[in-house]
């Protein structure tokens, strides 16, 4: 008999210490997911709040276009609000071997799209750069005047390079540009993305998508 009870007695305490271990394993297992749960929330929620901070691009025949962006508010001219003005930011470069393109013109259902100077052209190997105004003033012949060496050197345009279709890097001098949006049919925010189309004379027409950045100039194209 009492050989009996020990037996009993020692299954009953395997059975509690099973059911211990079950119990703990299940609320393990449960604070696992709620973590886990947080933790995505989290992350899910940065990546709505962070806004876009690097252009969106696009290859149309041989010009390339990097870094396709809407500024933030520069000024109190470009408060990116209904009724007023933004600046479109980008760099386009022609890779072709030895014919010339043009940028016919910039049109969006945002407003209407002045490109200046007007007559932007490409010949091959040239980049174009449009930024915020100051590199159009940084650029004009008094700018340059007064900031060329005392010995009378010429200056060299500052370079950059895009990355054709076929893989082949093209550089070249840089030309600024300004490209106005005005008359602003809504307000431009952080987040969305914005319809713009391209309307090059040879390459010809490329949609792009284009976010809002923070950044005042194009980066190098590449």
């Amino acid at each position: 008999m009492t050989a009996l009870k020990a037996t009993t007695a020692s299954e009953a305490r395997r059975s509690a210490v099973r059911r211990s271990a079950v119990a703990v394993a299940a609320l393990a297992a449960g604070a696992a997911l709620a973590l886990s749960g947080c933790s995505s929330g989290q992350i899910a929620q940065t990546a709505r709040q962070v806004s876009a901070v690097n252009g969106n691009t696009a290859d149309v025949g041989n010009v390339a276009l990097r870094d396709v962006r809407i500024l933030l508010p520069q000024s109190e001219d470009y408060t990116n609000a209904k009724g007023g003005k933004a600046l479109l930011a980008f760099s386009a470069v022609n890779f072709g071997a030895d014919k010339p393109d043009e940028l016919s013109s910039i049109t969006t259902d945002l407003g209407t799209v002045k490109v200046t100077p007007a007559d932007t052209t490409l010949d091959p190997g040239r980049t174009v750069v449009a930024g915020g105004p100051d590199a159009m003033e940084s650029s004009s012949p008094a700018a340059s005047t007064s900031s060329a060496p005392a010995s009378g050197a010429a200056t060299t345009a500052p370079s950059t390079s895009a990355q054709a279709a076929d893989g082949k890097a093209t550089s070249g001098p840089s030309e600024p540009i300004l490209v106005e949006i005005s008359g602003l049919t809504k307000d431009i925010t952080p987040g969305p993305t914005y319809p713009v189309t391209f309307n090059f004379k040879e390459a010809g027409t490329v949609l792009v998508n284009v976010p809002v950045d923070a950044g005042s100039a194009p980066h190098n194209a590449g």
